[in-house]
């Protein structure tokens, strides 16, 4: 691809909402204009914000990456296409999430965790796309990455494939494991399981998972009080037969970090509900 292909790549990716920006070799964004060419303000390829240049607005990274056709065919970014060896996009600011699938053992996970989405061959695996946005984050597993807001993804084609909603799964693979509750403690407590279980079927856990959630997310005062009190609905009745997974957890979790907890309040809430349901080990 020659360097105007790359510009009408971008001016028409840019006409259909998706935020571009030119990459030079090694997958590395311009700095452009002329205080950051070559990266010279002390801003780094894939930081979240520019150095400390003096720029009317950000210029190179993800945060350059732009809709605006005046600004892609600007003077400002000439020299930077003359240059430019591909074409990037922020998948956040198209609305996007891009799961990056760096080599074979990646895919392979991602063909059995992973429900089926659109596809896009990359150099060494693929890159698979759902609608919706969340943070990106590098190394969630070996070989995986995910690119969503704050990141940027080479364009390297519309891909194959029917593109699916952002599952909860991708959500759950950038929560960090919460620290435990008391520091002496080396393991998080959980349900002990072993009891009869009362679900017929996936769906109903599915159900209970989701109403909690939405439970959390709708709580406009006392979110400490209403995430402990959600906690120990779910445990109370999903908590004894060992039903609930890593991946319920993390869901729980998220939606409580959304409204502003933190992984210690989370763990010190579900800690807590264990203990007066009984569940708790030792």
């Amino acid at each position: 691809m020659t360097n105007s292909d790359q510009l009408r790549t971008a001016l028409t990716l840019a006409k259909a909402g998706v935020p571009v920006l030119p990459l030079r070799a090694g997958k590395v964004p311009f700095g452009n204009c002329p205080q950051c060419a070559d990266l010279a303000c002390g801003g780094r390829p894939n930081m979240k914000t520019p150095g400390p240049c003096t720029c009317p607005r950000p210029c190179h990274a993800w945060a350059a990456a732009t809709t605006d056709p005046t600004v892609l065919r600007s003077p400002q970014w000439a020299p930077a296409w003359r240059q430019a060896v591909s074409v990037a996009y922020h998948p956040g600011g198209a609305g996007l999430t891009v799961v990056d699938l760096d080599n074979t053992k990646a895919m392979a996970w991602a063909h059995t965790a992973l429900p089926a989405t659109r596809t896009v061959p990359t150099t060494r695996g693929e890159h698979w796309l759902y609608r919706g946005t969340m943070q990106g984050a590098n190394g969630v597993r070996p070989g995986v990455d995910i690119k969503s807001t704050m990141a940027y993804a080479r364009w390297l084609g519309p891909g194959t494939g029917t593109m699916t909603a952002l599952p909860d799964v991708v959500r759950a693979l950038t929560v960090k494991e919460p620290a435990p509750a008391h520091p002496a403690s080396a393991t998080v407590p959980a349900p002990a399981g072993g009891g009869e279980c009362p679900h017929r079927t996936p769906t109903y856990l599915d159900r209970g998972i989701a109403m909690a959630e939405q439970r959390i997310t709708e709580a406009r005062e006392a979110v400490h009080a209403t995430v402990y009190r959600t906690f120990l609905a779910v445990l109370s009745t999903h908590g004894r037969c060992g039903c609930l997974t890593a991946t319920h957890t993390a869901r729980l979790f998220t939606a409580a970090q959304a409204k502003g907890e933190s992984p210690r309040h989370c763990m010190d809430a579900w800690t807590n509900a264990l203990t007066t349901l009984g569940l708790s080990h030792g």
